[in-house]
């Protein structure tokens, strides 16, 4: 399970929170690995499984991902196209956040002798 970060709230209580959602972590989880089981989307994200499963059907339902089953398991595609829903971001496209939390890092050239 995903461990978060604690920030000192007002009365040095400690508070957990994120800049993503839950809805953001679990499609960054299906983005990084399309075959990946809900179970482990779920401990990735740090939900349940029951919650994962709510989550994707709701980024199914807006068109954010696809879910094709493939044999015993599902296989997700996912949308970069998709608009961000909150009013100060729907002009911008979630393939910009997927691509900066899923590109491979650039690897050196290896050196010929």
């Amino acid at each position: 399970m995903t461990i978060m970060a604690t920030t000192p709230g007002a009365r040095g209580s400690g508070r957990n929170w994120t800049f993503l959602t839950n809805h953001g972590h679990v499609l960054l989880a299906i983005a990084r690995n399309p075959t990946a089981r809900l179970r482990d989307v779920a401990d990735e994200v740090g939900v349940t499984e029951r919650a994962a499963q709510a989550i994707v059907a709701d980024l199914e339902a807006g068109g954010y991902l696809r879910r094709t089953r493939v044999g015993r398991r599902n296989e997700y595609t996912v949308n970069p196209a998709g608009h961000f829903r909150h009013p100060a971001e729907a002009d911008q496209q979630v393939g910009a956040l997927l691509a900066l939390f899923t590109a491979e890092p650039l690897r050196e050239p290896v050196a010929e002798s």
